[in-house]
């Protein structure tokens, strides 16, 4: 959606000396960096709400492939910044912009899990991450500060699902049967383990909370599922002010596509259940038919600081959850230390064998 015109973004005046206010990570409030003016961010009684998921066709939003670019109109300098992100900076005085949610041509985020990590524990966490890597060089706990840090908030998608599966498949009971062996002409015996099977077939039934899905494909979606887990219980219902000063991208995952991952997160805990509920010492699963019920879903903003520090002559990327200081991300390795690593696990693997060979003579 480029808007010749411009959008309007929000910024947000400081009362003290008239720069621009920043949402201060780990607070509630939005503080002025100049003269640390703070003002309190009100929610009043907005509340999170789960959407119906049958009701998402009747909500107001445009398809992600037709939305263009942002041109944001600063009301600091009038300056105009292009952007596909729903929150930046002004290119040209650097005031915080927030674009108004119900012209994003986007469905407006139900919640913010706002930043609880402020820029200098990134760089306290690091130190401890790069100090506690396995396999790295060791010249990488040197690495303490990062080069580049950018706080984000990242959508995702929650589902909620009364499921009812149906599956068919096998209980296995375990048996042992004595059998006889020789060793250098001398008679031995041991017990061999085998499986009798038996078809089985049943229901189960689980409701699932918040099942959380990465709505952008702007960052690597392994690396955004290492960051969880999220403490979604402290969410606030989602006001613009906890941007100001931060970024956030839209999403480009829709709700529909998000739902068809979020099946695949919820199959694996449903097989789970379903081998339980067959019992026995070992189960086979032929096939699983689930139905889901009562399906809602919500928008979510998640706090993430997407940094890099330099090793080695290049940029490694590092994400940081926002709220619980977690990181993942790129790392150098040492193939000496996994070299030495290997030599030894083979010589005590050598060890067992030569062990367990002289002590069957």
């Amino acid at each position: 959606m480029t808007d010749p015109a411009g959008v309007a973004a929000a910024t947000y005046p400081c009362g003290g000396c008239g720069a621009r206010l920043e949402f201060a990570p780990g607070s509630t409030v939005m503080q002025c960096p100049y003269c640390g003016f703070r003002q309190e961010i009100t929610t009043g009684d907005r509340q999170i709400r789960e959407i119906p998921f049958a009701e998402l066709v009747n909500l107001a939003r445009k398809p992600v492939g037709s939305i263009g670019k942002y041109v944001f109109a600063c009301r600091r300098c009038a300056a105009r910044t292009e952007t596909n992100e729903t929150a930046s900076r002004c290119q040209f005085c650097g005031a915080p912009l927030v674009i108004d949610a119900t012209a994003s041509g986007q469905l407006v985020p139900e919640g913010v899990l706002p930043f609880a990590v402020d820029r200098g524990a990134v760089s306290t966490n690091l130190k401890k991450w790069t100090s506690s890597r396995w396999f790295a060089p060791t010249a990488l706990k040197k690495v303490t500060t990062a080069e580049s840090t950018k706080s984000t908030y990242l959508p995702h998608w929650t589902y909620d699902s009364q499921t009812r599966s149906v599956y068919t498949g096998a209980r296995g009971e375990y048996y042992y049967v004595t059998e006889t062996y020789y060793v250098n002409g001398e008679r031995k015996t041991r017990q061999v383990r085998h499986t009798r099977w038996y078809p089985a077939r049943g229901r189960v039934e689980r409701a699932f909370d918040d099942v959380l899905v990465p709505g952008s494909t702007r960052l690597p979606l392994p690396e955004l599922d290492k960051l969880a887990p999220w403490p979604l219980a402290e969410a606030a219902p989602y006001q613009p002010q906890f941007l100001a000063g931060h970024f956030a991208l839209r999403y480009d995952i829709e709700a529909e596509s998000g739902f068809e991952e979020a099946k695949n997160r919820m199959a694996p805990v449903i097989a789970d259940d379903c081998r339980a509920d067959i019992g026995g010492d070992t189960q086979q699963l032929t096939s699983v038919d689930t139905q889901h019920q009562n399906v809602t879903f919500k928008l979510m903003l998640l706090p993430v600081w997407v940094a890099s520090y330099v090793y080695g002559g290049r940029n490694w990327q590092i994400l940081v959850n926002g709220r619980t200081g977690e990181i993942h991300g790129e790392r150098p390795w040492s193939k000496v230390k996994i070299t030495i690593a290997v030599v030894l696990a083979v010589l005590v693997i050598a060890a067992i064998v030569y062990l367990v060979a002289a002590k069957g003579r």
